[in-house]
């Protein structure tokens, strides 16, 4: 996809913001405790490589992606760090590139271990492929489920100086809600699964940002840190964060043209719109095709502070909004982050929608360029 770089519409990421939010949380986590950078989906929609530069400058100790792409991604890039974890399922195919790249694996299958072994001879270097065995524990994804099962995985492991089995882990379902019943339950799971093993791994974790926040007396060697370091409540509005955490990501375009309507006058696809006699209208370049979805179109977005409302639905390429008075072209307007004040937070517009924050982030297209400042966390 091209980039928009001939267009003032621009998504401006804060890596001062990444290190600072990392140092607050590593703050309040108990001393000695891994924490680990999550920057799957190209760092939620903020950029793979520089956040990850960032988080590295803040001294996290490993990464965490979802895919094996991901993961290469860093290795190409110069992140020789000696923990990267691929936490999604990869191809069976790819175990010998997986091997050689020092990147560790997310297994749960006996099946996939079993079809690994021969391809493992295949592979350039003498490392053991690391595998962190997934165990589902109440979140119905991926991983093995009961004693037998993870006993009987550890044997295989055990027999082969192939397979390393570096690591243990589970997923909670509600650790960024109210009700605490399940996240007990999981967690009385996930040790009695661990238990049962006859050595523990050298990292059993469990801890994603909502479990870093509301359960850090919960046992684990390593926090696996995703919203919660750009900035974002994991929970959005449900339970309010502990302690501060600072946005790393604005959402900016100017507006490129603006006319006075007469009573009537219709606006955009449809013409559900009709303007009142003398409402200032501002259209913007940007739409759906940039990740603005039409279901954004009940928002306001923010120009010289005032709240201004969306008018007529998002185009692919472009919105118009009401402006409380004329403003010139070339005039700043905000759709996520600060304005003169005020705030657009995505938390709050996914609340609205129906959905949660990491999708209005992740969901800003690749046409956006991202321009990337160091605010020192000020």
């Amino acid at each position: 996809m091209a980039r928009g770089t001939h267009r003032p519409t621009v998504a401006k990421v804060d890596l001062g913001a990444i290190k600072w939010n990392i140092n607050q949380i590593r703050n309040h986590i108990r001393p000695g405790k891994k924490l680990l950078a999550v920057v799957k989906a190209d760092g939620y929609g903020h950029g793979a490589v520089p956040i990850a530069n960032a988080a590295k400058e803040a001294g996290v100790d490993g990464f965490c992606v979802a895919i094996l792409d991901e993961a290469i991604e860093l290795r190409q890039n110069g992140f020789t760090e000696d923990f990267l974890l691929v936490m999604g399922v990869t191809e069976v195919r790819d175990v010998a590139l997986m091997a050689d790249s020092n990147i560790s694996v997310t297994v749960s299958s006996f099946e996939w271990l079993e079809a690994a072994l021969p391809l493992l001879n295949l592979r350039k270097t003498m490392n053991p492929l690391r595998i962190h065995l997934a165990v589902d524990t109440g979140m119905g994804r991926i991983g093995l489920r009961t004693k037998e099962e993870v006993q009987a995985f550890e044997a295989f492991c055990e027999k082969y100086e192939s397979l390393h089995l570096e690591g243990i882990f589970t997923h909670f379902a509600t650790a960024d809600g109210e009700d605490d019943i399940q996240v007990e339950r999981q967690y009385e799971t996930f040790k009695e699964l661990v238990k049962s093993m006859t050595t523990r791994p050298d990292m059993v974790h469990l801890a994603n940002s909502a479990m870093t926040l509301w359960h850090e007396d919960f046992e684990t060697d390593a926090t696996r840190v995703g919203i919660a370091m750009y900035g974002y409540n994991p929970s959005d509005l449900t339970i309010p964060l502990p302690y501060e955490l600072k946005p790393a990501f604005t959402l900016e375009t100017e507006i490129s043209y603006v006319k006075q309507m007469h009573e009537g006058d219709t606006i955009s696809y449809g013409a559900r719109y009709k303007a009142y006699e003398g409402e200032w209208l501002a259209t913007l370049p940007i739409g759906y095709a940039d990740g603005w979805r039409r279901d954004l179109g009940n928002q306001t977005l923010l120009v010289d502070g005032h709240r201004c409302p969306v008018r007529g639905v998002v185009c692919m390429d472009q919105l118009m909004i009401s402006l409380p008075h004329a403003y010139p072209i070339g005039t700043k307007v905000t759709l996520l982050g600060e304005n003169n004040g005020e705030w657009n937070n995505p938390s709050e517009m996914a609340v609205e929608l129906g959905t949660i924050g990491y999708e209005i982030l992740c969901g800003i297209s690749d046409r956006v360029p991202r321009i990337y400042n160091d605010s020192k966390g000020e």
